[in-house]
């Protein structure tokens, strides 16, 4: 199903519209009100810089606040990377010939089976996508415009024509046949 309802974006009615809802998406994820601040004008500003990018399929807030998770992300990034430059000695053994202390850097990392992992990840990913389409047809299209590409509650109930409160009743009773039907197919085999 596709929208045929472009959205354009107005810079003009940024702060109005979306400031305070951005700064509290924001404030929840880093705790911290400057930087949350400080993240909400830099989501404006690389939204002004890039408008030329914006295709008008989801709203003008869904664009926004996509743009604010990679500016939450990049912050994260950069206090962790800023983290790993510094040096730490670790001791790897107290006695023996091979008594003494590594750069962290350089300690060997865990043996742990990524390809396990990885195989155990694609098979959950299959088990969810199965149980996701033996969805009722309504279900799915309302939980994957909703939960996975994130569209507005206002914009799903538009083009669908039902009531929010409607919309929020099929995301539960389909988050209930999701769980039940993975629970079945993936942890209980």
């Amino acid at each position: 199903m596709t929208f045929t309802k472009k959205h354009i974006l107005k810079p003009d009615d940024w702060v109005k519209l979306h400031a305070d809802y951005l700064f509290n998406y924001t404030i929840t994820r880093v705790n911290d009100h400057d930087l949350a601040k400080d993240l909400v004008q830099e989501t404006f500003f690389s939204g002004i810089k890039g408008q030329n990018n914006f295709r008008g399929q989801a709203s003008e807030r869904t664009w926004l606040v996509s743009i604010l998770k990679r500016k939450i992300i990049d912050h994260y990034r950069k206090i962790n990377s800023a983290k790993g430059k510094k040096e730490v000695r670790m001791n790897f053994y107290d006695e023996g010939e091979n008594k003494g202390s590594w750069l962290e850097e350089r300690v060997p990392q865990s043996w742990d089976n990524e390809s396990e992992k990885k195989i155990e990840n694609d098979e959950l990913k299959k088990a969810l996508n199965d149980c996701i389409s033996g969805l009722p047809e309504k279900y799915k299209m309302v939980f994957l415009l909703k939960t996975v590409q994130e569209y507005e509650t206002e914009e799903i109930c538009n083009e669908l024509g039902i009531t929010s409160s409607n919309l929020w009743v099929i995301i539960h009773r389909a988050r209930l046949q999701l769980r039940k039907c993975v629970e079945e197919n993936w942890f209980n085999k």
